[in-house]
């Protein structure tokens, strides 16, 4: 028997992926927008049509923008911060357009059963990085953030279904692919990402040292304590504008990596996400909100998708 496969979607990047890629013009019949609404649907359809999970949870971001990474490295996501709340969640820059579909989004999930999961002062990818870790059977992460690819681990059939070349173009990540892509292991992604660094998350990385120089490294010794070592001693082979570079870098280096890692031990408790038939309530109710929002066949390829799914030929 084939196991059953666990799909985590990262709801966030999804419904911001759906917001630009379907006109704005897609409204409700009292003018709400929708188009992030169905756009996210109509993911969602195709997803559980080519992968056929047995289990469906959408991650949510419960806090986009942790205190307790930002304290470690203040720069971190700051550039998308619209304002600041000291003893709360940032408020992030979204399109207004967007921010009105969100409630909308929550209840769309909630009407088609789909499990949503978040954590306060954790962002979504904590949450995938804990129900993946702690699965006990083959799992796709349906994400556009390279971030985690640190998850991906073929021995547990743990997968990326990586969206960013578009939903017509997906393609499923596994530690063949970030090798050939990297020439690293999907193991040593995290110490990978900490050293380049990402501008779009407001981390530096390492001044001076790409990708390249990063994998060579990482070839070389291991991991970036081995790295962090090996600069720390000179009879170890290493260019000496590198060592400099990663000398230069050690404030950074000493707390970026628990800001890339994403958690992978929330105790997030029992979790049922098992995709099951509707009943007549549940399609009452999805119709009824179908309606409201103007979904049309947003609605009915979703539900379709996810009948075929709950009844398995």
């Amino acid at each position: 028997m084939t196991p059953a496969r666990l799909m985590l979607l990262d709801t966030a990047s999804l419904y911001f992926r759906a917001f630009y890629g379907v006109p704005d013009t897609v409204k409700a019949p009292d003018g709400t927008p929708v188009n992030a609404v169905r756009g996210l649907l109509d993911m969602i359809a195709n997803l559980v049509t080519e992968y056929r999970p047995a289990e469906l949870v959408a991650c949510w971001d419960d806090d986009w923008r942790p205190h307790w990474r930002v304290d470690l490295i203040p720069s971190y996501k700051a550039q998308r911060v619209a304002q600041l709340i000291p003893d709360g969640v940032d408020v992030e820059e979204t399109p207004e357009a967007l921010v009105a579909q969100i409630p909308n989004i929550r209840r769309v999930l909630d009407a088609f059963g789909i499990t949503v999961i978040g954590a306060a002062q954790h962002e979504a990818d904590d949450i995938i990085g804990s129900l993946a870790t702690q699965a006990s059977g083959p799992v796709d992460i349906v994400t556009g953030d390279r971030d985690l690819f640190q998850l991906v681990d073929d021995a547990r059939d743990i997968r990326v279904i990586y969206t960013a070349a578009g939903m017509s173009r997906l393609e499923v990540v596994t530690d063949d692919v970030i090798r050939a892509k990297y020439g690293i292991g999907a193991a040593q992604y995290a110490d990978f990402a900490t050293m380049r660094g990402d501008s779009s998350d407001g981390l530096p990385g390492v001044r001076g040292v790409g990708e390249k120089t990063a994998a060579g490294l990482l070839q070389r010794f291991g991991d970036l304590q081995g790295i962090i070592a090996a600069a720390d001693d000179r009879a170890a082979v290493m260019a000496a504008g590198v060592r400099a570079k990663l000398t230069d870098a050690a404030d950074y280096l000493a707390v970026a990596p628990k800001v890339v890692e994403v958690v992978r031990d929330l105790e997030l408790g029992p979790i049922d996400a098992g995709i099951r038939p509707f009943d007549d309530a549940r399609r009452a109710r999805i119709e009824e909100l179908a309606t409201e929002l103007g979904l049309g066949s947003s609605a009915k390829r979703a539900a379709d998708a996810l009948e075929a799914a709950a009844n398995p030929s």
